[in-house]
């Protein structure tokens, strides 16, 4: 068999624009620039309030839409997957910032931008969907309860100049400033999520009887909430924080390309922090684009999507931008608004940047109460929640995985949470795999010369996989060794990795020390190949291997009875 080239080792950089424009239609167009419209007003609000609770400045987060979101679009491998700056960055992002400071935020997004691009170059977008549900589920169930935490400050007004990172921190310093609760802010916040909430549900209920409800359903119920909420706080002259008077409003334009200082040494302890952003980009980002595939019968392609996630989290902190990934909930509002191709994502971001250029002093007026409602239900939405409630019907290894992640995400550190959510389930999984391979003792009808010696002749069938923890089979099959001849069946043996062909050499040295015969039955495909890479073969000639167990026992034993298990 001739080897690959190199280049077949690397995925090509083909992104789905280039075949989405064949055939492309006047039609078509018209379908990507309404769903992109649509999609960039409801990105506008989200894009500022992922930016703020992040400890960012709000045209961080406007940013970081236009750019990754165009770019995003323009190099991926969906058909519709929307980019940006997503809520599962925001414990993430904020707690980089408050250790390390905005330009090492910048480098560290500027390194995730590169594994990933080498994620998806080396054809690891597919791993990817080997984390198990439940770390997924945690995890996420973690940062949406970590996003509401950290809104509470602004959704109650409260008179906080720095909010700690962490779990315990956050919550003692809410508790100290409970005393000075804004109720003009509080009920600002109340009454915004009171307005998104009967936007995302009840509203469309009515829509099927009333026509003018169906046509105000299709905008959404945040840009409804802090347009209202930007009408009280001006007409009644609320004493609340607004996007102006916090943050001295929004730049009318994009700012211009910056270097940070880079040093290797700031690389090297930026490691782990961009590590965490590339992974938890790369998950989420695929995680959203299967999401998409289920909603329009597509399938994308995982290691271009990483690719041009890489390129958008490479380029956008320069430009004062945000990590980014694809967003599940301006993918479906770009699905459910009629996309027909990439080009609705690149409209999206066109239509961002017109709002910036035009409308940019409008969001000084902005109530910081109503976009922490905002994230509130984007906390609410995101969140598995029935997860919970269906714990009893999955396994114990199950819960305690799921539940694990979850209170250490919450309580310690995503990253944490993660690492001891991937070991749980390996650990859980070598089990369960370990559990399915087992041994079964062949009866045979020829007993031992003396009583108390060692039967002269003993079978063993072998079933499952024979890795590293499963190895105790074998080991058990040397520890009772026969006195005459070892037959060993090995037909129902789907695999066999490094220490399992190390453990059968074991048992093959034992009988030619104690001078037993082996006789190996039914190996084939890969046991057979390992055995043959590992050594086995020589230790156990042509003669003493079967292709049956039958045909072994009918040579050793001619004349005695046996019993076969069946398989």
């Amino acid at each position: 068999m001739s080897g690959q080239s190199p280049t077949s080792l690397l995925a090509p950089f083909r992104p789905y624009l280039v075949e989405a424009l064949r055939g492309y239609s006047t039609q078509m167009f018209a379908r990507d620039l309404s769903a992109g419209a649509t999609v960039g007003i409801v990105a506008l609000p989200l894009a500022m309030a992922f930016a703020m609770a992040s400890g960012l400045k709000p045209e961080a987060g406007i940013v970081t839409a236009i750019i990754s979101g165009f770019l995003i679009s323009a190099l991926g491998g969906s058909r519709v997957q929307i980019g940006g700056p997503a809520g599962a960055f925001i414990v993430i992002v904020y707690g980089i910032l408050q250790r390390y400071g905005l330009s090492n935020l910048v480098i560290a997004t500027a390194m995730s931008g590169v594994m990933l691009f080498l994620m998806g170059l080396f054809k690891l977008g597919t791993l990817i969907r080997f984390i198990p549900v439940a770390v997924v589920i945690g995890f996420t169930n973690g940062i949406a309860v970590l996003i509401a935490l950290s809104q509470i400050k602004d959704f109650l007004g409260l008179q906080v100049v720095n909010m700690p990172a962490d779990f315990f921190g956050i919550l003692g310093t809410l508790q100290h400033a409970l005393h000075t609760t804004n109720l003009q802010a509080a009920g600002i916040a109340a009454g915004s999520l009171a307005i998104i909430i009967f936007w995302q549900f009840w509203l469309p209920r009515l829509g099927h009887d009333s026509p003018r409800a169906k046509r105000f359903s299709v905008v959404p119920g945040s840009v409804i909430a802090l347009i209202l909420a930007t009408l009280a706080v001006s007409s009644l002259d609320l004493q609340v924080d607004t996007i102006g008077s916090r943050f001295g409003g929004i730049p009318a334009s994009l700012p211009a390309l910056e270097w940070p200082a880079f040093s290797w040494e700031s690389a090297r302890f930026l490691l782990v922090p961009a590590t965490t952003l590339a992974l938890l980009g790369a998950i989420e980002s695929l995680l959203c684009a299967r999401v998409a595939d289920g909603m329009i019968d597509d399938r994308h392609n995982p290691n271009q999507e990483l690719m041009a996630q890489g390129v958008a989290n490479f380029f956008t902190p320069f430009f004062g931008g945000m990590p980014a990934t694809g967003t599940i909930a301006r993918t479906v509002t770009n699905i459910k608004s009629g996309a027909a191709s990439p080009v609705a994502g690149m409209v999206h971001a066109l239509v961002l940047l017109l709002i910036v250029l035009i409308a940019a002093p409008l969001a000084n007026h902005v109530p910081l109460a109503a976009l922490a409602a905002v994230l509130m239900f984007v906390a609410w939405n995101m969140g598995e929640w029935r997860a919970f409630l269906h714990l009893r019907q999955y396994r114990v290894p199950y819960r305690i995985t799921l539940l694990a992640v979850f209170f250490l995400t919450v309580i310690f550190d995503l990253t944490v949470a993660v690492e001891v959510g991937l070991i749980a389930a390996c650990v859980t999984f070598i089990y369960r795999i370990s559990s399915l391979s087992r041994s079964e003792t062949v009866e045979l009808s020829i007993k031992p010369e003396q009583p108390g010696e060692p039967a002269p002749v003993a079978a063993h069938r072998l079933y499952g996989a024979l890795f590293f923890g499963a190895v105790q089979l074998v080991e058990a099959i040397e520890n009772a060794l026969p006195k005459k001849t070892l037959v060993v069946d090995l037909k129902n043996v789907i695999y066999v990795d490094s220490s399992g062909a190390d453990a059968l050499m074991n048992l093959a040295r034992s009988c030619q020390k104690k001078q037993v015969r082996l006789i190996l039955c039914g190996l084939a495909h890969q046991p057979l190949d390992i055995a043959k890479r590992c050594g086995l073969l020589l230790k156990v000639p042509d003669v003493d291997r079967f292709a049956d167990l039958s045909g072994a026992l009918a040579a050793v034993a001619p004349n005695g009875t046996t019993t076969v298990p069946s398989g």
